[in-house]
């Protein structure tokens, strides 16, 4: 084992600093990494009200979730902050949020 530091690739940001995009009415999100094969790290903000068009599937790898602010719903049931949920590869969701919430979205498998 090394006894130096070794930081090549490491990636450091603030997601309040990266520009957000829309994702869907009421809905942002922001790209904190992004890997090979659709590998990547979001950050999705949910408004009042706000739900995701249609059903999430998860292809072709499972999604992983974890709720920073807020109350989340996957059309099952509520979670709040510092719940987190993972969603298995062809698992699917409802994703929406009646108060507004802030997601943190690990997609380990593009």
């Amino acid at each position: 084992m090394s006894e130096e530091i070794n930081l090549e690739g490491v990636v450091c940001c603030n997601w309040k600093g990266i520009k957000a995009e829309d994702a869907a009415l009421g809905i942002t999100q922001r790209v904190l990494w992004e890997g090979n094969n659709g590998k990547r790290v979001e950050v999705f903000e949910f408004e009042a009200g706000a739900a995701y068009p249609g059903l999430d599937v998860h292809e072709p790898g499972p999604e992983q979730v974890y709720v920073i602010s807020g109350v989340y719903n996957d059309g099952h049931q509520h979670y709040k902050t510092g719940d987190f949920i993972n969603y298995p590869a062809a698992s699917s969701h409802s994703p929406q949020s009646e108060t507004g919430c802030v997601l943190l979205v690990n997609f380990p498998e593009g």
